[in-house]
């Protein structure tokens, strides 16, 4: 394995190590693995992994993957597709790892479109193959669906201010410019004392560009079944809207009934230390929640 790769920092590395519990001869799949330095850590713990998928839809994410960790199996798809392939194969898992937050490295490139911070083209893709970018969303939808991807996906109270706002100033091609019709539209009262006025509206159009929710509730279901008897999921979200889909299937696929296909190895999520912010602030929005697939409970 090539210790080189680009600098990306990954959240709550021990925590991961913890309820994924690797072992010698373990499979691994790691259904996000970015640059990976979560796939990296499980395999220094474990050492010989008997099987090792890592799956990322960014060209540049699989390049260094393939750099990284050489002859494993590496799957250049969104988690979804590639779940889906996996469970349709047959193929089982003693460890499941889903980090669905973006890359801090995706947030540090102008050229992805993703940061209010840094000029850029409104893109936003994780996988530059696909078609939709923020720009079309934004230059193509009406003000009522403007102001339900802002509403629905970024919570956003302002949503249809912000739409008609947008509208109005098309067409739009910049994260600057997005990002200053925003600030100009949403009076101080309205949160900026807490964050950017224009943080929610760039998380409703990453979600949106990225069918980001409806792949994750798409997928659940398939990880339950993707983990072999004994096997661990580990899932860590960035967001309300996130954690909320997890923990809503975990509700009804794990705890102490009889049917019940997994055992929650956490009641509830597990956040990162003060340490851990401090050095990496990404961790400080992260959620973690882990199942197992064992059964407690018999019928009777």
């Amino acid at each position: 394995m090539n210790d080189k790769a680009p600098i990306h920092t990954p959240v709550m590395v021990q925590e991961v190590l913890t309820y994924l519990s690797p072992s010698k001869g373990d499979k691994y799949l790691d259904l996000t693995a970015g640059y990976g330095g979560h796939a990296s850590a499980v395999a220094d713990v474990a050492g010989k992994l008997e099987q090792m998928t890592l799956v990322d839809r960014d060209s540049s994410a699989v390049a260094a993957l393939t750099e990284r960790f050489g002859a494993v199996e590496i799957l250049h798809d969104d988690f979804a597709a590639a779940s889906e392939k996996l469970a349709s194969a047959g193929r089982s898992y003693d460890m499941i790892l889903a980090d669905l937050g973006a890359s801090s490295l995706h947030l540090d490139e102008a050229g992805r479109g993703f940061s209010f911070t840094r000029s850029g083209p409104l893109d936003m893709r994780m996988d530059p193959r696909q078609e939709l970018t923020a720009a079309h969303l934004l230059n193509h939808s009406d003000e009522q669906e403007l102001g339900r991807i802002l509403r629905q996906y970024g919570e956003e109270q302002r949503a249809r201010v912000i739409a008609k706002a947008i509208i109005a100033a098309r067409p739009l091609t910049s994260t600057d410019q997005l990002a200053q019709i925003i600030e100009n539209t949403v009076p101080k009262r309205f949160g900026r004392k807490r964050i950017h006025p224009a943080t929610k509206t760039f998380q409703a159009l990453r979600i949106a560009v990225n069918d980001e929710l409806n792949q994750l509730s798409r997928s659940l279901p398939l990880w339950g079944g993707l983990l072999a008897p004994g096997g661990r999921l580990v899932v860590i979200s960035f967001h309300s809207l996130e954690d909320r889909i997890v923990k809503q299937y975990f509700k009804e696929n794990a705890g102490d009934r009889y049917d019940a296909e997994l055992t929650l190895l956490t009641k509830k999520p597990i956040t990162a230390g003060p340490d851990e912010i401090v050095s990496n602030p990404r961790a400080r929005s992260a959620k973690l929640r882990a199942a197992a697939k064992i059964k407690t409970k018999t019928k009777g």
